[in-house]
C-alpha cells in the first residue's frame, strides 16, 4: 500500500519517527520527484536476529578482511553510495527531500550508518533508523566484494549486543535471503513491531571500534 503525500508538505523528523513507530515508510519514485510515497507493504521482510544465518566462509571474511568498518562517520558518503547507479539499476528511489530528512535523524542520533572503507575509501555501507529496540533498515551498497554483506554483519552483531529486538527490511531480496530474511503479513509485523518499540535497546553497546573478530565472537556466542 502507497501513497502520495504533497511536496509542499513539511515532513519533520519528528513525523517521520511516527510514521516509522507505525509501520509506515517514505519512498520518492525518483531522484528528481520531489514528492514522497508512504509505503506500508502487505508482507514485510524481517530479519530474524535470534534465527540469523552468517554463512562460514562469509564470517571468515569478517573476520579476517582488512577492511575498516566504521559507525557514524560519514552520512553523506553512504548515502551517496546507496543513491549511485548500479546494474540494473539507473535511477534512485533517493532525492533531495529523503537525503535531507534523514541527515536530520542521523544529527538527533536516530539514523546511523555501517560504512566499510578500503584505506580512505569507502566500498560499501548501509543506513536506517533506530526507535527503541527496533531498527529499520532503509538501503545498502557495495562497489567491492562482500563489503555491503561485511556491513550487514557488523549492523546485526551491534543490533544483538545492544538488545534490539526487530530488523526490518522493509522487502524480501535475494541477497538478504541467504541471511535468513522472512516476509511477516501486515498484522504479524504490527505485533512485532510494538513489541519492539515497548523495550529499549543501545546501538553502541558494541563499541564504534569493534573488529571484525568482536563481531565474528557474537555470532559464535550462544544465543
Amino acid at each position: 500500500m502507497a501513497s502520495r503525500d504533497d511536496p509542499m508538505f513539511e515532513i519533520t523528523p519528528q513525523v517521520l519517527l511516527k510514521a516509522y513507530s507505525c509501520g509506515i515508510f517514505p519512498m520518492a519514485e525518483s531522484a528528481d520527484d520531489p514528492a514522497l510515497y508512504w509505503i506500508e507493504p502487505q508482507q514485510r521482510g524481517v530479519l530474524p536476529l535470534d534465527g540469523l544465518h552468517v554463512p562460514k566462509r562469509l564470517l571468515r571474511t569478517v573476520r579476517t578482511t582488512p577492511y575498516r568498518v566504521k559507525i557514524d562517520s560519514d552520512y553523506d558518503g553512504v548515502i551517496d553510495g546507496c543513491a549511485a547507479p548500479r546494474a540494473g539499476r539507473m535511477s534512485t528511489w533517493i532525492n533531495s527531500r529523503i537525503r535531507s530528512l534523514y541527515r536530520e535523524l542521523f544529527e538527533l542520533g536516530a539514523c546511523h550508518t555501517v560504512e566499510v572503507w578500503n584505506g580512505n575509501k569507502m566500498v560499501g555501507g548501509l543506513y536506517g533508523v533506530a526507535l527503541k529496540s527496533a531498527f529499520f533498515g532503509e538501503s545498502m551498497f557495495s562497489t567491492e566484494r562482500d563489503t555491503s554483506k561485511i556491513a550487514l554483519v557488523h549492523l546485526a552483531a551491534r543490533l544483538i549486543r545492544g538488545g534490539f529486538t526487530l530488523l526490518d527490511t522493509q522487502f524480501v531480496t535475494d541477497h538478504l535471503r541467504q541471511f535468513g530474511t522472512i516476509e511477516l503479513d501486515r498484522m504479524t509485523f504490527q505485533r512485532e513491531l510494538e513489541r519492539a518499540l515497548s523495550k529499549d535497546a543501545n546501538f553502541y553497546a558494541l563499541p564504534k571500534d569493534a573488529t571484525g573478530a568482536d563481531v565474528a565472537a557474537i555470532f559464535a556466542e550462544d544465543r
